[in-house]
């Protein structure tokens, strides 16, 4: 258990790299199942979920190696089991991933009940709806979500709701199912695309990734590859933020800037300079922030998982800004920490009222999720004096070692493990 200590009121300047995409890690990584070869996936976030994807593998009878340079190497061939560890698995939300995998792979899959963070309700009823309709019989027993088919066929899939997790597992599934897939109202982000860009590369067929129907043609056999994985846009997306908020100047590099689109633009509404590079977004503030509104939605809207860190900017902004939480209710357990460092901030339901007050002092909080986190670190950045971060595990699942990138932007932050 660590915890950091945030001597806040420093301006962030220089420069900063952005590490490979959490999000796709956690896709792409089950996905080198399906190769009947090796895969190499490159540019790998040094972060618990992916530690946790390399120790479930090798439990299964995986070969997966981690290797200096922030690759994986992946050999399936020794796997002998369709059943994933149950405490393994109940770490991490997006070990969900392993049930469309492994029933494309074995005809059966017993995955646990997924864990993660504690944000709201994550139903999974949208990834039992399509692989139901890939022709899958699926149950919930004894805490494992099990599966099994006599062999997928290609079906026509409507979500019901905007799911990244359902479209990429139902792809997944269907890139080795018998016929053709359709996809409708599929989830855009990034990571979709990317996982997508990793199947075709093991010679799977998917068109349409990144737009609303995204159409498999099922394939009988894939090889492995070499993959490098996007940058993560929230990351990206919490460093632009934590600049702005600190009255900072940094160039956040190894990004996709049109990834970055409405942030860039919520944070210029704001009177913030954002300019873009080829692979690179510049940052820089010399005031304080306006007030501003933000509406979390499914991507190419304001992110969910930048809701957060985009709450503690607001804190100190001129004015009153309006936040309304459209992905996941239960997504503001982190106001009552920053409100313990002065913030003025009123929820009703799934709106946040947020009253900006001049400055944030230090204090004792706790992260309650990995956003959350990001949101207490934003907020201990530009605070007058010490603020006290406990439950680091949260923030450590997602960013890879952010408190030393921050520290090498001129942050002075400390840890500590206890």
């Amino acid at each position: 258990m660590d915890k950091l200590l945030i001597y806040g009121g420093k301006p962030l300047k220089g420069e900063v790299c952005v590490s490979g995409c959490k999000n796709s890690a956690v896709a792409v990584i089950p996905a080198a199942i399906l190769a009947d070869s090796p895969s190499t996936i490159e540019n790998l976030p040094y972060i618990d979920d992916v530690l946790v994807l390399k120790d479930i593998l090798t439990a299964m009878g995986a070969k997966a190696e981690l290797t200096g340079d922030g690759s994986m190497y992946i050999d399936p061939a020794g796997i002998d089991t369709f059943v994933t560890p149950m405490e393994l698995a109940r770490r991490m939300r997006a070990s969900y991933y392993l049930l469309g995998v492994l029933l494309a792979k074995f005809g059966r899959a017993e995955v646990a009940f997924p864990g993660g963070c504690d944000i709201g309700v994550r139903p999974i009823d949208q990834h039992i709806k399509g692989l139901e309709a890939l022709g899958a019989k699926v149950s919930i027993e004894h805490g494992f979500i099990k599966a099994y088919t006599d062999g997928l066929k290609g079906a026509e899939i409507y979500l019901d709701v905007v799911s990244v997790g359902a479209t990429i597992n139902i792809m997944l599934a269907a890139s080795m199912a018998e016929g053709i897939t359709e996809i409708v109202n599929a989830a855009k982000e990034p990571h979709v695309v990317d996982t997508a860009n990793f199947l075709n590369a093991m010679g799977a067929n998917i068109k349409g990734a990144g737009t609303d129907v995204v159409k498999i043609k099922g394939v009988k056999a894939l090889r492995g590859c070499r993959h490098n994985i996007v940058p993560d846009q929230i990351e990206a997306g919490t460093f632009m933020i934590a600049a702005a908020a600190t009255y900072g100047d940094v160039i956040i590099k190894n990004v996709i800037p049109v990834h970055l689109e409405s942030v860039s633009a919520k944070l210029s509404e704001m009177g913030i300079e954002v300019s873009e590079g080829d692979d690179s977004v510049h940052v820089k503030s010399n005031g304080r922030p306006k007030h501003t509104t933000v509406k979390t939605l499914p991507y190419p809207g304001f992110p969910t998982d930048l809701q957060q860190p985009m709450s503690a900017l607001l804190s100190v902004a001129d004015g009153t800004s309006i936040i309304t939480e459209n992905i996941w209710e239960s997504r503001y357990k982190h106001i009552e920490e920053i409100k313990r460092m002065g913030a003025k901030i009123k929820i009703e339901d799934r709106v946040a009222i947020i009253d900006g007050v001049d400055k944030l002092t230090g204090a004792p909080v706790t992260a309650t999720d990995l956003r959350a986190g990001a949101a207490l670190v934003v907020a201990g950045l530009m605070a007058e004096g010490v603020t006290e971060i406990n439950n680091v595990k949260y923030i450590d699942r997602g960013y890879e070692n952010i408190d030393k990138k921050l520290i090498s932007l001129g942050a002075d932050i400390k840890r500590i493990s206890i």
